[in-house]
């Protein structure tokens, strides 16, 4: 199956620009024609005046029109990928139904809590795992300035697993695999061998296993990259033929990929080990080791990134978090160190 011959079936990858070089290149939406002339969406990307003018464009390339839309399906509840539902809405005329997985949709439903309200227990969690005060400062400015980019969506429905995609010409299953987010989705065309990925699975990049906390700033609330890990299990025993992922060109090989990423998580848990050998360290201390060149803005994905490596470990027995008391470092929040077992 190619993309050449998915288009001929009425399903169409859309790649709009963004913002973010470490996301691996523009977002793909893909669009999927019915056999009554509706369109569904699978994602919308950013809110920014250069998305959607891209969005519009290649939705007029097609021969296209956002008045054909009914249905939004969004794989994830994060900016590039649910950013312009609101704009697509407002182009089409009419009500568009859109569809998330509630573990994503409090980040995407108008009704859901704001960054700003989060941004406090996020700055007590990476306190408490050692990162710097000017640090913390950086990475919170730049995550709420990524929110600037999108608008929240009134209404948003609730989809998971075994929800259907019909096209005119294809018939998606949806299938949730939790890890770079608790409800990220995809939708997979057994038949065709056909998986959209969204950032599931990307060609040359690793998904960012992201620290997500609950409701009331919880930790442990849930632990991506292991979470993501059985994800990949699943999806290699899938017969694909073609990924399209949520950003980058479409490819094929999906088990080599998916061998690739496990493999250079192994290396990178190594390396965590390696740097506990010399006696205990924090989790910013660990990151600082492991991306010495990266901007404190970028502190965000790289403490996600190395902690969630560190909770594989945990896992595993190979290494423990040791909480300091107040009284055994001198004041200020109690914080955690991680050394060998």
């Amino acid at each position: 199956m190619t993309e050449q011959e998915l288009a001929a079936l009425g399903v169409h990858r859309i790649a709009v620009p963004i913002p973010f070089v470490a996301a691996g290149g523009p977002v793909n939406l893909v669009a999927i024609e019915a056999a009554d002339g509706s369109l569904t969406l699978f994602d919308a990307g950013l809110g920014t005046p250069e998305a959607q003018g891209a969005l519009t464009a290649g939705l007029g390339a097609l021969g296209l029109r956002f008045e054909q839309v009914t249905r939004i399906v969004l794989s994830h509840g994060h900016v590039d990928h649910f950013g312009a539902a609101r704009f697509v809405e407002e182009q089409a005329g009419h009500p568009v139904q859109v569809e998330a997985h509630p573990a994503d949709r409090p980040k995407i439903d108008e009704a859901g809590p704001r960054f700003s309200e989060r941004a406090p227990h996020f700055d007590v969690h990476l306190a408490r795992h050692g990162v710097p005060p000017e640090v913390r400062r950086a990475l919170l400015g730049s995550g709420e300035a990524s929110y600037g980019l999108s608008r929240r969506v009134p209404g948003v429905h609730a989809i998971g697993e075994g929800a259907v995609v019909e096209g005119r010409g294809a018939r998606f299953e949806v299938l949730h695999f939790p890890g770079h987010t608790p409800g990220l989705l995809t939708l997979h065309e057994p038949t065709l061998k056909v998986l959209v990925a969204a950032d599931h699975l990307l060609e040359r990049i690793s998904p960012n296993p992201l620290i997500e906390l609950g409701p009331n700033g919880e930790d442990g609330f849930f632990r991506p990259l292991q979470a993501y890990l059985g994800s990949l299990a699943r999806t290699r025993a899938l017969d694909l033929d073609l990924v399209i992922p949520g950003h980058g060109p479409a490819f094929s090989g999906h088990r080599e990929v998916i061998d690739g990423l496990t493999g250079f998580y192994v290396k990178r848990q190594g390396k965590l080990l390696a740097q506990l050998e010399g006696g205990p360290r924090t989790g910013w201390e660990l990151c600082s080791a492991l991306f010495p060149r990266a901007r404190p803005a970028e502190a965000f994905l790289t403490m996600s990134e190395t902690l969630a490596n560190l909770e594989v470990l945990e896992a595993q027995g190979a290494i423990a978090r040791r909480e300091l008391r107040r009284g055994d470092q001198g004041g200020g929040l109690p914080s955690w160190r991680y050394e060998r077992t």
